[in-house]
């Protein structure tokens, strides 16, 4: 078994940490960035992971190809279900943890599962005692020198513990109907997603978005606070601030001002830019150009 514990300063670096996740990060909540990973691995065929995020950040991910995910998240004590047909988009809350065990193709094919036989449940909160007594022995193991069983006695166990917590969390004769609020704040995100994504510069207002995403303004402010913890105006931008870093970390710095990147993504003045970026990222625009 392999085991890792680091601590990383930089959402770029953060993902660069977790091979074999198609993923995006924004950061959306004021303050310097901080995650740390503590990750476990068994012959490549089974990977536990512990991710703590101190800011809030907006998460773009495709789960590994091949694989299927049990994530944990301690601030819902739920079990949500991923594969690689997950093209998943949300905002985490601010100090946030998340605790996961990926079982790769391989493994999944020595015990004749398909990963697409949970496509029922991909996604959906499934909350249970059991899901977060489990999550807390799982950071205790993470968090220790080493698990007195041997890898495939591990990963036997955590495979057959993660199918009790799914089974204890969909009680026969539960209603579909009481998983259906968050889903449908998260289809009405990703819809909202995929039309600003269509036009990454579009000057974009909250009654636009209302428009292109097919609901009412109520509506859409209603599901945006739900689903993220924002209005969506903030939302809209904060997404602004994140692609003036994405920005000004990719820029020559001899030939490219703050100016003229942050008028870019609509930002008209300067003074009242500056002090939000350095709110938001710690830092001074500036600063971030010289790196």
């Amino acid at each position: 078994m392999r085991s890792q514990s680091i601590t990383t300063a930089d959402l770029d670096e953060h993902i660069r940490c977790t091979p074999g996740w198609a993923q995006h990060y924004r950061q959306m909540s004021p303050g310097v960035f901080q995650g740390h990973l503590r990750m476990l691995e068994m012959a490549g065929q089974v990977q536990v992971f512990e991710e703590r995020l101190n800011t809030r950040v907006e998460q773009h991910f495709v789960a590994p190809q091949g694989a299927l995910v049990f994530s944990f998240d301690t601030a819902q004590n739920a079990l949500y279900l991923l594969d690689e047909r997950c093209e998943n988009c949300w905002v985490t809350p601010p100090a946030y943890r998340e605790l996961a065990v990926v079982f790769h193709g391989p493994f999944l094919a020595c015990h004749g599962v398909d990963p697409a036989s949970v496509g029922r449940w991909r996604l959906a909160p499934l909350v249970s005692v059991q899901a977060r007594v489990f999550s807390g022995w799982l950071g205790k193991t993470l968090r220790s020198d080493g698990s007195p069983l041997n890898e495939a006695t591990l990963a036997r166990q955590l495979w057959e513990d993660c199918l009790f917590v799914l089974e204890c969390s969909q009680p026969p004769g539960m209603p579909r109907s009481a998983l259906q609020p968050r889903q449908h704040d998260r289809q009405l995100f990703n819809r909202v997603m995929d039309a600003v994504a269509s036009d990454p510069r579009g000057e974009f207002t909250a009654p636009r978005l209302a428009q292109l995403a097919g609901v009412s303004l109520g509506r859409l402010q209603q599901g945006f606070r739900a689903f993220t913890g924002l209005s969506p105006t903030q939302w809209l931008r904060l997404r602004r601030l994140n692609m003036v870093r994405r920005d000004l970390l990719q820029a020559p710095r001899a030939s490219t001002t703050v100016a003229e990147v942050a008028m870019r993504w609509a930002f008209w003045d300067l003074g009242r830019f500056a002090g939000s970026y350095r709110v938001l990222f710690g830092e001074w625009p500036s600063q971030t150009l010289a790196r």
